[in-house]
């Protein structure tokens, strides 16, 4: 029996390895093209457990890739969902300063804003309390852009795509082990065997460990952090209807707990970040012998920790502490109470770190050969999934 021949394999049915097979399907019409993934349906990991906001670009640094492909992202997002009827709902966000330091930071979000080309409006504490009255702070920075969507929606619909132009899907199979041939890659998937001329890797919380099985050396490795929610009572899903964020620290890579009403009309309390022994298991006691020794082995964690000894401490203790965890939301929301934080499902993200100790600010990709790896692609590559597909579109078409 002949071996199954591809033009493309795609590794990963997350938004982006779905986002990706489509703009190659149509660009390509009649290209043969696969996309597997290990999981038994599309968006299980970072896609279907995020909190489905559609970023502005307002914090990403000028002219980087994120910066970029936010302002593309965010247009071609609301344009698809409008076509296929999928659930988009353009709230805006509230960044929200409640002390004078805070207040100060707002003037470079403000600049930051207009450098990416981001409308931003500045309110005053009274002006604050007249668009949100259930929101207490200083002033905030209003940016009217910011929307949430149905990510898995999305992914579907991409995938169902490639499916009506030809492309086949394989859910439940894992990638084993890829040998280069003379014409390309052949590729253990599951129990069985296919050749495909080009591969790409969306993988997501496995990126750097998929990358070294397409024989790509990383130079990163994959620290996870989980990201526990709560859920407010159904009676407060109109408390807010913004989305509401605090002012992030600029020395820290994470935005801080937030308000974000959602596309089902819930509001969801998060995330916070702490270290998590199992990349993809997603309960506070989790642990995957394989996941903990590569992180606690990995000199770039331990680097990362002693720079930020007080919020490492801080984070944790908001795990464990709902108490804790209060104080953060009620700096700017005091309505809430410690009965209405209703527990709620976690996520993980794949947050790529240097030896160093050095996050990977920006999205990163390499290519050997006939292979691409996507390396760190945390939030807002949902975003940006659009434009980031086009892009390696266009460098490997």
């Amino acid at each position: 029996m002949a071996t199954p021949t591809y033009d493309y394999l795609i590794i990963g049915a997350g938004i982006i390895g779905a986002a990706l097979a489509a703009e190659i399907s149509r660009r390509q019409p009649g290209a043969r093209l696969l996309v597997v993934d290990k999981e038994d349906r599309a968006a299980f990991h970072q896609t279907g457990r995020n909190s489905g906001v559609v970023h502005s670009g307002v914090y990403y640094t000028p002219g980087s890739l994120k910066a970029r492909f936010c302002r593309e992202g965010l247009a071609r997002l609301q344009a698809f969902s409008q076509t296929h009827g999928i659930g988009y709902d353009t709230r805006g966000k509230l960044l929200v300063a409640t002390n004078a330091q805070e207040v100060d930071r707002l003037d470079n979000l403000a600049q930051r804003a207009a450098d990416n080309g981001v409308t931003a409006h500045r309110l005053d504490r009274s002006a604050l309390q007249a668009c949100e009255p259930a929101v207490a702070g200083l002033a905030a920075l209003q940016i009217p852009e910011t929307a949430i969507i149905d990510y898995t929606g999305v992914t579907r619909t991409l995938l169902t795509e490639v499916e009506n132009a030809g492309g086949t899907l394989r859910f439940g199979q894992p990638v084993n082990h890829v040998a280069a041939t003379q014409a390309g890659y052949r590729i253990r998937i599951g129990d069985d065997s296919v050749e495909a001329g080009r591969i790409v890797a969306c993988a997501g919380l496995a990126s750097d460990r998929v990358a070294r099985l397409l024989g790509i050396d990383p130079e990163i490795r994959i620290v996870p952090f989980r990201g526990e929610y709560f859920v407010l009572p159904a009676a407060l899903n109109q408390v807010v209807h913004h989305l509401i964020y605090p002012v992030p620290d600029p020395t820290l890579p994470f935005l801080g707990v937030h308000l974000t009403p959602m596309i089902d009309g819930s509001i969801t309390v998060g995330p916070n970040a702490v270290l998590a022994l199992a990349r993809e298991k997603y309960q506070r006691f989790s642990f995957d012998a394989r996941d903990a020794a590569d992180a606690l082995t990995y000199p770039g964690l331990w680097k990362i920790l002693a720079r930020h000894p007080r919020a490492t401490w801080q984070e944790l203790k908001g795990s464990f502490s709902k108490q804790t965890y209060l104080q953060a939301v009620r700096k700017y929301c005091p309505r809430i109470t410690l009965a209405d934080l209703q527990t709620y499902r976690s996520a993980n993200r794949a947050q790529a770190v240097r030896t160093d100790g050095s996050l990977v600010d920006d999205f990163l990709i390499k290519t050997q050969g006939g292979a691409t790896a996507i390396l760190n692609a945390p939030s807002p590559a949902a975003t940006c999934s659009l434009p980031i597909a086009a892009h390696i579109a266009d460098l490997i078409l």
